[in-house]
């Protein structure tokens, strides 16, 4: 035999993947002409990228498991010739996937798609799990483990029975499902399905009308009821199979959703096809979802910052409930309530990353706090920091002093008199990205997890560090995990366990007891918000200046009339824009450092300098059209507003005051209302009980 003549096996893995180069140029080059291809053909596309895509991942699982000592001559540079086809095969699926995402948003139904993507995905599946490692450990026979592990997975769903609840009623589903595993059943938004079996674990077992059965899950259904018991069916009806237990916060069950987030939860839904498509191709792990605390955020300012910040009236509307004249002190009384601490977040760990197809603008970690059921307070956002080196680690500013924005302080202020024994913090770790291929923008929940302040007694946890190990889906949803890939390679020795806990997404926060002088700041801020601390002396300002207009200085309590003061017009508006709260706190420092001792122990003092630097500083920022408006995660619009308040700051300084500027026939300003000047705390305090 002539066994020196042949092909050795890194031969015939660089032919194939030649083949394939050859095979994927070809299909780029048809694929220009998608404009005037009609829709079979764009079928046909979308089809073989994922056929091309499986080949790939079949050439590179065999690469990965050559060896240079089954090589039946010697071969130099044997591991960088690996390497290198290992780069070539990269370059063909992040081709793949581009062109996948571009032929999706075409003429293909989405039928086609789930179609298309569940024939491929059980064995697309096998190879990502082949193909992931962690960063700090080398995983050895890892692919033997992982099919190991899916049999035995397989095999208990299948044999899994017990506590299962036989049922044979009609339900509609309100979003697309695409098959996640073998045994799932794929469906379409209003798409009618019949429930055979309710298992514990959310997972269904369903019959749709072709007759074909699979496990669906329930949170993409609500009982289907006929056109006259429309006006019948009650919130009770559509809640009662839709229950979350928390897995992360000491087993705390999470109640039954409400339709007060429901909104928001039917608009990730719209969105569902486009998550799909991402997920399918390999661009984001099965976990993600829509962002919901961003979709909340995106329906108006009810959870905004501002709204929090303003003044809150009693049931009777003829007082407020939540500021307090103190005649001795001459200033608002301090308000204690049931939660008032300082969380710091630490880090982010193990985030799956997004794939190529996707561009990342930002990420961050919204919370608020949740009782389970509805949002009970403003959505605050913290951005996050990496490094190229570790792309999954995210890591935030303990403490955020001298030029650094405030979005990036993680140490958060968080007040609360809610007496719901399920209040705790909802955290959100999120991205915001556009899609190469089509300019789309979009924000993902990354996962998600819920912090219980109080134990079963009613004791408030213990002031420390916790890992929280972060949930897939959205926080309505039950037992979704962020990639469901990690969980699969569970072995059972202990070992293994430990890796796998290693590798699973989690959020580092510290619960920090306050000291005298926080709890007196604390207290006299709203008796519900969330805040940056590096801006809470600025708040505090607000409040007192808040207190003084409408406590002391009205005429009578029961003058209701327009309040001239453009810093209680406008302050809130900062709230949103933490660029100009950065200005004002610069702005505020250096006048601060020029004041002396016994100036500094003057409070009214300092009111009334306050109000000078916000007159001089951000109120004509607020009007001006070189100011762009604010946009999240959009890198050109805020260095834009950057320069411009940075210039604008440098002339005031340059020029004693923003007198100069306003004056000035370079500032131009939009057109006077009424709404700068004046404050009409009926319309702005937030009514008791909203």
């Amino acid at each position: 035999m002539l066994t020196g003549r042949g092909r050795g096996p890194l031969q015939i893995v660089q032919r194939r993947s030649q083949d394939l180069r050859q095979q994927v140029g070809r299909l780029l080059s048809e694929s220009q002409l998608k404009g005037a291809l009609d829709v079979n053909k764009r079928r046909d596309i979308f089809q073989r990228c994922i056929q091309l895509k499986r080949e790939i991942d079949e050439n590179r699982k065999a690469l990965k498991n050559l060896n240079k000592g089954d090589e039946p001559a010697p071969v130099g540079n044997y591991n960088q010739r690996k390497e290198d086809e290992e780069n070539i095969l990269e370059k063909l699926t992040k081709q793949l996937q581009e062109l996948a995402s571009t032929i999706s948003g075409e003429n293909v139904t989405q039928h086609e798609k789930v179609q298309s993507i569940s024939q491929a995905k059980e064995e697309e599946r096998d190879s990502e799990e082949s193909e992931e490692e962690d960063e700090d450990e080398e995983e050895d026979n890892e692919d033997e483990e992982s099919a190991e592990d899916d049999e035995e997975t397989e095999e208990e769903e299948e044999g899994d029975s017990s506590d299962e609840q036989p049922c044979n009623k009609e339900y509609i589903a309100v979003g697309d499902f695409a098959a996640q595993l073998r045994g799932d059943l794929a469906f379409k938004k209003d798409e009618v399905l019949l429930i055979l079996e309710k298992k514990p674990d959310g997972w269904w077992i369903a019959k749709n009308i072709h007759g074909n059965k699979g496990l669906v899950p329930k949170t993409y259904l609500e009982p289907c009821v006929k056109k006259e018991d429309d006006e019948e069916y009650s919130e009770e009806e559509s809640e009662e199979d839709v229950e979350v237990v928390d897995e992360t916060a000491n087993g705390t069950e999470i109640k039954t959703r409400t339709d007060s987030h429901w909104s928001a939860i039917r608009k990730a839904m719209t969105e569902i096809n486009t998550i799909d498509v991402l997920t399918s191709m390999g661009a984001i792990p099965a976990g993600f979802r829509p962002s919901m605390l961003f979709q909340l955020l995106e329906e108006g300012s009810q959870f905004q910052a501002s709204c929090f910040l303003q003044p809150e009236l009693t049931p009777s509307q003829l007082a407020f409930k939540d500021m307090i004249w103190d005649p001795e002190k001459g200033t608002i009384k301090p308000r204690p309530s049931r939660v008032s601490l300082i969380l710091t977040l630490w880090s982010c760990k193990m985030i799956p990353l997004p794939g190529v197809s996707l561009q990342i603008l930002s990420r961050h970690v919204r919370l608020c706090l949740f009782d389970g059921s509805k949002v009970l307070s403003n959505i605050h956002t913290v951005r996050a920091t990496w490094q190229p080196k570790k792309p999954k680690t995210w890591t935030f500013s303990p403490r955020v002093t001298g030029i650094l924005p405030c979005l990036l302080d993680g140490d958060c202020f968080i007040r609360s008199n809610s007496s719901s024994p399920e209040l705790g913090i909802l955290f959100e770790v999120g991205v915001s990205y556009v899609r190469n291929s089509t300019g789309e923008k979009g924000e993902l929940s990354c996962g998600w997890v819920f912090l219980k302040l109080f134990d079963a007694n009613g004791i408030p946890i213990p002031p420390k560090t916790y890992e929280l190990y972060l949930n897939g889906g959205t926080p309505y949803e039950k037992g979704v995990e962020v990639d469901p890939s990690v969980s699969r390679r569970v072995a059972s020795s202990v070992f293994h366990q430990m890796m796998t806990m290693r590798r699973q997404p989690q959020l580092l926060v510290k619960l920090r007891s306050l000291n005298r002088r926080s709890r007196s700041i604390l207290s006299l801020l709203p008796e519900t918000l969330i805040g940056n601390m590096c801006y809470i002396h600025l708040l505090v300002f607000y409040r007192e200046i808040l207190g003084d207009v409408l406590l002391k200085d009205r005429k009578s309590m029961q003058n209701a009339d327009l309040i001239s003061s453009p810093v209680l017009a406008t302050f809130p508006k900062l709230m949103e824009q933490p660029d100009l709260m950065d200005a004002l706190r610069t702005a505020w420092a250096e006048k601060e450092s020029t004041l002396k001792r016994s100036e500094k122990r003057d409070r009214e003092f300092l009111k009334s300098m306050f109000i000078i630097v916000y007159h001089d500083c951000v109120y004509p920022l607020l009007h001006s059209t070189l100011l762009p408006p604010f946009r999240w995660a959009e890198e050109e619009t805020e260095a834009t507003r950057w320069k411009v308040i940075h210039d604008f700051l440098k002339q005031n300084q340059e020029n004693s005051g923003a007198l100069h500027a306003l004056l000035s026939p370079e500032g131009v300003h939009e057109p006077f209302d009424i709404s700068e000047q004046a404050y009409d705390f009926l319309e702005e305090a937030r009514k008791s009980g909203r």
